[in-house]
């Protein structure tokens, strides 16, 4: 019993650090996945906590009929998928990333980079509307959780050491998200 408690332990918090290490960073070029001179990029806005904060609203009954198990230990449980193990973290094609939840909107391909944490990186959000940012204080850590702003699923989290031009690296589970082939 303690050796699994142990074992346990020591998994999560090697997947926890893992995702915050600072890595070298390059930007993807198997496609056009390179910072556009004068686009502008988003930052995500804070949660606020008010309730109706989240449009779709569901209880944990409805999210467990419409996500697969890995889908709702990561989305509605804050949950993360072993690094190297998502659909994503390798994935080179051109298209759009949606919340596995709600389809909203959340990364482009053109802000994809390899970070090589094993978990698929963004340097920025598809628009001011497809993320939120929240305080994450577990496993001694503090840390800023991006969440979805439509259902406020747990998605990943983000850290500053990305690639210009944002400095952002947005690391996040790959069975929170769906891509779509542009």
């Amino acid at each position: 019993m303690r050796f699994s408690l142990l074992l346990l332990f020591v998994s999560v918090l090697s997947l926890n650090v893992a995702c915050s290490q600072k890595r070298d960073v390059a930007v993807n070029t198997s496609h056009s996945a390179r910072p556009v001179a004068g686009k502008t990029y988003f930052k995500p806005k804070p949660v606020t906590g008010k309730p109706d904060e989240f449009p779709v609203r569901k209880t944990a009954a409805e999210w467990r009929k419409v996500l697969t198990p890995d889908q709702f230990y990561i989305l509605r449980e804050k949950g993360t998928e072993r690094p190297f193990t998502g659909k994503y973290h390798d994935n080179h094609a051109v298209g759009n990333y949606y919340c596995a939840a709600d389809h909203n909107l959340l990364f482009s391909s053109d802000t994809k980079f390899e970070s090589g944490t094993g978990w698929p990186s963004f340097f920025a959000p598809a628009t001011e509307n497809s993320v939120k940012v929240a305080s994450d204080n577990t496993f001694g850590m503090s840390r800023d959780e991006i969440v979805c702003a439509k259902c406020g699923g747990h998605l990943g989290h983000v850290f500053d050491d990305g690639p210009k031009p944002t400095g952002q690296r947005y690391c996040m589970d790959g069975n929170a998200l769906v891509f779509e082939k542009k």
